[in-house]
């Protein structure tokens, strides 16, 4: 039987480190597991390695691969593990742990290397990984076992696949993310920064960057304000009770950033909203007919990540979420899953994404990890999935991806490289509506309990927008550009007309900029291309004369004269239209 990808890319794994370990004898190793789109392994060097170093480690590979006909299992007493590995602390701290758990250990052995490991390899890697399906791709540092209070490592990451071409392929998508990697284009563009000062994770967004980021608040508003969202408020902090009610605090302790005041009580910066938006449905005691009641806060929230996982927008510490949550009986579930549904599906298509649905679902071999009873569960599960029924979907199937209070239909989005990102996400929850006794009363008078439904379309606005400037290069569609259009005129003669056409595009609250004549046309042209400017207006003396402009779009060669009138109603309505 052909063995599988994960296998080849573990295979290769214990590959690296006997590489490694031929060239760097006195190196330590740590552990190397399987990743997407490949694998790495952490070392312990006794002096530092560079990228110019992954070369001779990856010829180094190649040359061992032919000696490797076997992947030989031996099975050892914990004695004998540590003894193996004496001097090595990293392996022999995994030992002592299997130990504990009165685990068995096993060791695997391909040549003269020997290697901790639970398997999951191919059975011949001389015959089964071919030579030219991977590569060394990057050198990084890792904390050992991803803990800030231990000594930093150094990850070397390889890239592994069926076949050179799915490589090179892959190669290929991986050198366009690079040009569109939202950690250079953001600055770049003035998007947003990060400053030492201020700490790591923690973006500060200006004037344009924070620009985008309303327009996207506005738009997901007016899309709820259609269904009876109400816009609420909360603080950023809350006393440890509120978490300790709502299940959060067990399973989310340690990633919080704690406060404690100086009368010595515990307070938590807010790493979710939901929690707060309980108790103002708990402000008072609703009848049936007032439900459901729909709250929506677009509000920032704070998770004490640690430093080696931050990356730009994509994992910070300070992030915004347009999160709502509806508190509504369960024979209205359907309804109110299906408007954000709608909502959904009316955002995403404007920026060119096309969804897929995910049902997340608990693990029934893992009750411990949600809050909850199976039966409640397989209630929740089988209302989502009719409903994605009803919407024609075939959803894809999550277990264990769901929420630990409640199952959840994720939205998942292809970028422009094909890239798969999780985004929006509607999640049922039956249990904290329990937990902090939110109740309504019912026809008959009495107290009845209700659900509750989480609710984001963008998720967080940073991680949305991290995706966004990949996906779209930085070139946003005109409704969502900070600037909209940049007015270029030829020389210094055409600059009243350019005054002009500035002043007429402010009364039409087009986003506008003059490029003066300082520097040659063709300069000018490309500073606007490089500004990612959606559309060019070039100004001569025909334009001039004509009351018109010359139109140019951002990439192309050329350029259309519209009356300026005619050309400020193409601009309003691509932006009423949010045309991309």
């Amino acid at each position: 039987m052909k063995p599988t990808i994960e296998e080849a890319r573990h295979s290769l794994a214990h590959l690296l480190a006997a590489a490694v370990l031929e060239l760097y004898p006195d190196t330590k190793l740590g552990i190397g597991p399987v990743i997407e789109n490949g694998f790495y392994y952490d070392f312990d060097f006794s002096k530092p390695i560079t990228a110019d170093d992954l070369g001779a480690i990856e010829a180094r590979m190649r040359a061992i691969l032919p000696t490797w006909s076997e992947f030989r299992k031996l099975e050892v007493a914990p004695a004998e593990a540590k003894k193996r590995f004496i001097s090595n602390p990293y392996k022999v701290e995994l030992i002592n742990e299997l130990e504990a758990k009165k685990e068995g250990i096993t060791l695997y052995q391909s040549g003269t290397f020997v290697d901790l490991c639970r398997g999951g390899h191919v059975k011949n890697a001389s015959a089964d990984i071919d030579p030219k399906s991977f590569s060394l791709s990057r050198v990084a540092g890792a904390y050992w076992r991803g803990d800030e209070k231990n000594k930093m490592l150094t990850r070397i990451y390889g890239l592994a696949f069926s076949t050179p071409k799915e490589l090179e392929e892959y190669k290929t998508r991986l050198a366009e993310a690079e040009k569109r990697d939202h950690k250079v284009l953001g600055p770049q563009l003035d998007l947003f920064t990060f400053s030492e000062l201020v700490g790591s994770g923690l973006p500060l967004w200006t004037p344009r960057g924070t620009l985008v980021r309303n327009l996207l608040d506005a738009y997901v508003w007016e899309l709820r304000a259609k269904h009876g969202y109400e816009r609420v408020e909360i603080p950023h902090i809350t006393k440890k009770d509120l978490y300790v009610t709502s299940g959060h605090w067990d399973k989310y302790k340690d990633d919080l950033f704690h406060v404690k005041t100086r009368e010595g009580h515990e307070f938590a910066m807010k790493p979710m909203n939901c929690p707060h938006h309980t108790q103002i449905y708990a402000r008072r005691q609703w009848s049936y007919r007032e439900l459901p009641q729909r709250y929506a806060n677009t509000t920032m929230c704070y998770r004490d990540e640690q430093s080696g996982e931050l990356s730009g927008l994509s994992r910070v510490r300070a992030f915004t979420q347009d999160d709502a949550h509806v508190f509504c009986r369960m024979d209205q579930v359907k309804e109110e899953f299906l408007k954000i549904w709608d909502i959904i599906h009316e955002f995403y298509p404007k920026f060119g994404f096309n969804l897929n649905v995910r049902l997340s679902r608990h693990d029934p071999a893992h009750p411990e990890k949600y809050l909850g009873d199976a039966k409640r569960w397989e209630m929740a599960e089988s209302m989502l999935a009719a409903i994605a029924k009803e919407k024609g979907v075939m959803a894809i199937d999550g277990l264990g991806e769901a929420a630990f209070y409640g199952p959840k239909l994720d939205f998942l989005a292809k970028d422009s490289l094909g890239r798969e990102w999780q985004v929006a996400t509607i999640q049922l929850d039956m249990n904290m509506p329990e937990r902090f006794g939110l109740t309504c009363i019912n026809e008959d008078g009495k107290k009845e309990g209700i659900v509750m439904i989480h609710a984001a379309i963008m998720g967080s606005i940073e991680r949305f927008l991290s995706i966004l400037i990949e996906h779209t290069s930085g070139l946003f569609p005109v409704w969502l550009a900070p600037v909209q259009v940049t007015v270029v005129p030829i020389n210094d003669k055409h600059a009243d007309y350019a005054s002009k056409v500035m002043a007429a595009l402010a009364a039409a609250s087009i986003r506008a900029e003059l490029s003066p004549s300082t520097e040659t046309l063709g300069k000018r042209v490309r500073a606007a291309e490089l500004n990612k400017i959606p559309l060019i207006v070039v100004i001569g003396d025909k334009e001039a004369s004509d009351n018109a402009v010359a139109v140019r779009r951002h990439g192309s060669k050329t350029s259309e004269t519209k009356p300026l009138q005619a050309f400020i109603a193409d601009v309003k309505k691509a932006v009423e239209e949010r045309a991309l």
